[in-house]
């Protein structure tokens, strides 16, 4: 599959992706991707962001690739067996966040607890970091294969965002152009 051939659609976590994270840059380059809105990204609800992941791919009009991030990630995996079948063809989620173990995180953000540990319907490509500081790598690969999905060991890199020097990330677009690839 080409990014041509897929509504992408791009969900951000907490406080959405400001203008310098990747998810923004690739949302304002790929043509056919767009960024989930969310109603409050400082203030996040999961009925809502999981709604509006929901109203997005069911108003897209070709197959769907879902990119995630952070909190978005786990909206993402919560609202997936809701989704209309074979509408998603496949998930690339980049730094899951250990809701359930990371100290000090907000009431609203431990609210999408428990994380969901079944299988995702989709194929799934999970990216971590073994410097995270809202998941260890160990966690996360957890979490990945629980959902039945391919982790890559992202190395040393932080939360993979803006604040860890992960701005444009092209071993990003790279990895998303091999995952859409085998789609």
């Amino acid at each position: 599959m080409k990014t041509a051939d897929c509504d992408i659609l791009v969900i951000p976590g907490l406080a959405g992706s400001e203008e310098e994270h990747w998810q923004a840059r690739w949302a304002s380059r790929l043509p056919t991707a767009r960024i989930v809105e969310q109603a409050d990204w400082d203030r996040p609800e999961p009925e809502a962001w999981c709604g509006r992941i929901r109203e997005a791919v069911e108003a897209s009009t070709r197959p769907v690739v879902l990119i995630a991030h952070s909190l978005g990630v786990i909206a993402s995996v919560a609202v997936a067996p809701a989704l209309p079948p074979g509408v998603v063809r496949g998930a690339l989620f980049v730094a899951p966040p250990d809701i359930e173990r990371t100290p000090n995180l907000p009431e609203s953000v431990r609210a999408f607890a428990p994380i969901p540990r079944e299988p995702l319907p989709v194929p799934a490509l999970v990216v971590a970091s073994r410097t995270d500081p809202y998941c260890t790598y160990e966690r996360a690969e957890d979490l990945a294969y629980a959902w039945g999905a391919v982790i890559v060991d992202a190395g040393e890199s932080g939360h993979i965002n803006v604040a860890s020097g992960h701005g444009p990330w092209p071993e990003g677009l790279m990895r998303l152009a091999g995952f859409l690839k085998n789609l």
